[in-house]
């Protein structure tokens, strides 16, 4: 291994050919975060140049500018061929570099300054005539991903227009450096030192010689590996996608497996936007594909640990596939179709078992630990059967909302995760619903078991849910009600309930304006209605209009004479619910409750509620359990 300190010049003079291997990440670097602080830095060294010719123009400056290190690993050279090198490290700033040099060389060579124009040009090209139209006319040839767009970039061969990040650096740069060389005044009325043709030699100058980079030369070094994950960009680092990639596809050419396809049709589509772009996941903010890779990693090695030390755990999952190219081959086409799956997540159909599942509880639940055993049940890798699938789905939902109202705690969720894991890999797939219901259903430690009809009943029917449970989690519990109690009659409409439905309460939280009808009310009565009024059984869902509409108002039309707030004149809340609103949950308690709304009524349409959630979300008894298809569907 040898170090050095090279600039542009010492690098890529002579037939020279630094190649990125097509596994490697894309280009990644943007104008706020790379491509303007360079600029400065190119211009602020040229300035500098300028500064100290005009003092004394037989001087010779000594500016330079540091831009980190580049790693490669160079070829055994072949005669009459280019020096060939590998790209370990430092892609992002080896690429830049050669789209800068090109840039300003357009410049130049449109401004008729040919000798320095052609000077860089030799730093860009191998003009051999054995080597035009062939990668190798490049000194530097991209990844896979983003070859097009560099050849488009560096040797425009229509007016057809690209876009591409590498495209938007060239355009970037080629603007920056023709206003500099122009004498353009920046947006502070500043003009740049000298005249062009001093302006142009400084920048000729800094670009071949001034801008210094530790190269550090892998050949004949047994680990590049090693040293490749140790490295990051300037300004984007590596995710563990790329350590993985990195590590996949130099083992892929140890064992002469077709890294060229496996680039293309088994990882490129993680070098893409959607994969790449970074989410909230409770605290953290990381990329989709390393979120996947986390996810896939746990349900592979059915373990838990942390996502920074998902590479290590790749590698020592992966290790033993990665020794024959139809192994290897196998273990990414399945990381693959378990990708593709990840992928559609978001988009399943919300009627379905998995659509409810990933909506219901690894969204408005905020479940994510839950998506490994989601994932699992969803492989194409697995083959479950549809309908335990289904079972398996419908169970997990209902231990996880039941728990949810509850107010029990999730903390061990991680844990319990890996363990319904390892018991789903124990057994049939063709059982693996009846096996996870009976397995929720035996447990008994408070942070694992399923809570029974009679609990909830008991606790739901008076407990205070609204300000404890999210609103967003609560409009889960009653849209998935007034879909339930629609199939409960065949006349009712099968509809689609609008997104928007906010939580109301039927009797107001100020109740005291309205509805305090005994003046004398005691205290620890008007805390008891404070308690019932933030109940199940008090609230339900409408319109965000009607919401602002029905405030504090009173029950009844009679109470509600005189009143003009709402912009419903002399209307009580009775009324314009029966108006407005068109689902059953509310048609039931408008058909059996005209002259009034109460504490009593509260509490029973508390019971009634908490009896369909546990027929929307059921839970098996003992007798259910020894029956093998105890969740299935009623014919």
């Amino acid at each position: 291994m040898e170090t050095h300190t090279r600039s542009p010049r010492d690098l890529f003079e002579g037939k020279e050919h630094y190649e990125i291997p097509a596994f490697q990440r894309p280009y990644v670097w943007t104008e706020e975060d790379q491509w303007a602080p360079l600029w400065d830095d190119v211009r602020k060294v040229a300035e500098t140049y300028i500064a100290v010719k005009q003092a004394d123009s037989e001087a010779e400056p000594e500016i330079q500018h540091f831009m980190g290190a580049v790693v490669y690993e160079s070829k055994k050279p072949i005669a009459g061929d280019v020096t060939r090198h590998d790209v370990i490290d430092g892609q992002q700033r080896m690429t830049t570099i050669q789209i800068l040099l090109d840039a300003v060389h357009v410049v130049l060579e449109h401004r008729g300054h040919i000798d320095q124009a052609e000077s860089l040009e030799e730093l860009i090209i191998n003009g051999a005539a054995r080597f035009k139209g062939k990668r190798e006319r490049f000194k530097l040839w991209p990844s896979q991903t983003d070859r097009k767009a560099f050849e488009f970039a560096m040797d425009p061969a229509s007016d057809d227009s690209v876009e591409h990040r590498i495209v938007e650096a060239h355009k970037f740069f080629h603007n920056e450096a023709k206003d500099w060389i122009l004498g353009t005044s920046n947006e502070d009325g500043i003009v740049p030192p000298g005249d062009e043709s001093l302006r142009v030699e400084a920048l000729s100058s800094t670009l071949q010689d001034r801008l210094l980079l530790v190269a550090i030369d892998l050949t004949g070094h047994d680990d590049s590996q090693l040293i490749f994950e140790t490295l990051n960009d300037r300004g984007t680092p590596l995710l563990k996608a790329d350590l993985i990639k990195n590590w996949v596809f130099r083992k892929g050419e140890q064992i002469q497996a077709d890294v060229t396809r496996w680039a293309d049709d088994l990882w490129a589509e993680f070098d893409g936007e959607w994969w790449r772009s970074e989410v909230r996941q409770g605290r953290l903010t990381r990329s989709r594909v390393d979120i996947f890779l986390h996810y896939w990693m746990t349900m592979r090695m059915q373990d838990e640990f942390k996502a920074d030390q998902v590479f290590r755990a790749f590698k020592e999952y992966a290790e033993p596939f990665m020794r024959t190219a139809t192994d290897a081959e196998r273990l990414l086409n399945e990381l693959r179709k378990d990708a593709d799956t990840f992928h559609e997540f978001s988009i399943l159909e919300k009627s379905t078992p998995e659509g409810q599942f990933y909506v219901r509880v690894i969204d408005r639940l905020d479940m994510a630990a839950t998506t490994p055993v989601f994932l699992w049940m969803l492989s194409a890798n697995h083959a479950v059967p549809a309908e335990q699938r289904r079972i398996a789905l419908e169970a997990l939902e209902s231990w996880a909302i039941r728990r949810m109202l509850l107010r029990l705690t999730s903390k061990d969720m991680n844990k319990f995760a890996i363990v319904i894991l390892k018991m789903l890999e124990s057994c049939s797939k063709d059982e693996v619903g009846d096996k996870l219901v009976e397995f929720l259903a035996n447990q008994t430690s408070e942070t694992r078991r399923w809570p029974v009809d009679s609990e909830m009943q008991s606790v739901l029917s008076t407990q205070r849910v609204y300000g404890f449970i999210r609103q967003d989690r609560l409009r889960v519990i009653f849209i998935a009600i007034e879909q339930h109690l629609r199939t409960q009659n065949s006349k009712y409409e099968a509809i689609s309930l609008p997104e928007k439905l906010e939580i109301e309460h039927l009797m107001p939280r100020g109740w005291r304006t309205h509805w305090d009808t005994d003046p004398k009310m005691e205290l620890e009565r008007a805390q008891q209605r404070d308690v019932l009024v933030n109940s199940l059984g008090n609230l339900t869902l409408i319109t965000k209009s009607l919401n602002g509409s029905l405030s504090n108002r009173p029950w009844t039309d009679q109470e509600a004479k005189g009143m003009r707030d709402g912009g419903a004149p002399g209307t009580g809340k009775h009324s314009l619910l029966d108006e407005y609103s068109l689902l059953v949950l509310n048609k039931k308690i408008l058909s059996n409750h005209v002259e009034g709304w109460n504490e009593n009524d509260i509490t029973a349409r508390s019971a009634s509620l908490v009896e369909s959630i546990c027929e929307v979300w059921k839970r098996p008894n003992e007798q259910e359990l020894s029956t093998v298809d105890h969740f299935s569907k009623e014919p």
